[in-house]
């Protein structure tokens, strides 16, 4: 195999790790989307770090509750008149596709003013990381986030440390010329 094509599997391989990485967040972790237990979502949002690309799964009973995505001047007033989307199935996966606040409530007449609403948001300006010498020569072992975690830590070092500028192609250019260099 050629050192172009050698060099372009790698790099297929790198991109796949990094898409790849996407966390998924059960909404209330293990009590779920409800009005009962005095669920605080506001709260259980606002200890995540969301990035485009994670995943937000509703778990609920669908006879009782569902998901709407709104608008925020929606949210804030619990308006169920014209949502963005409705989710019905009581296993809803959205992906977060774009940057910024992303608004859902239970349509549900009282529900949303009970508090059963979320405000998931991507922050629209993304610290950069370096990437460090001592960081490709010795990166510590990411793990895998299960899928069925309910709330990853998004704060252990994995390769979203090497996310966000230029911090992933950075590190492939880095490896190509690791690799390169063992190959001459």
């Amino acid at each position: 195999m050629a050192l172009v094509e050698r060099a372009f599997v790698l790099f297929m391989a790198i991109a796949f790790v990094h898409v790849s990485n996407a966390a998924v967040y059960k909404v209330g972790d293990s009590a779920g989307w409800t009005i009962l237990g005095n669920i605080n979502y506001k709260q259980w949002s606002a200890i995540k770090t969301f990035e485009v690309g994670d995943i937000i799964r509703f778990e609920y009973n669908a006879q009782f509750h569902n998901v709407m995505r709104v608008t925020h001047a929606m949210y804030k007033t619990c308006n169920t008149s014209a949502p963005m989307a409705t989710y019905t199935t009581g296993n809803d996966s959205i992906t977060i596709t774009t940057r910024g606040h992303h608004f859902f409530f239970c349509g549900v007449p009282g529900h949303c003013q009970a508090g059963q609403k979320v405000d998931i948001n991507v922050p629209r300006n993304i610290s950069s990381t370096a990437v460090t010498p001592s960081a490709l020569i010795s990166p510590k072992s990411p793990s895998a986030p299960s899928a069925l975690a309910p709330s990853p830590n998004k704060a252990a070092p994995t390769l979203n440390t090497l996310k966000g500028g230029f911090g992933m192609l950075g590190f492939a250019m880095a490896f190509l010329a690791l690799f390169a260099s063992g190959c001459a």
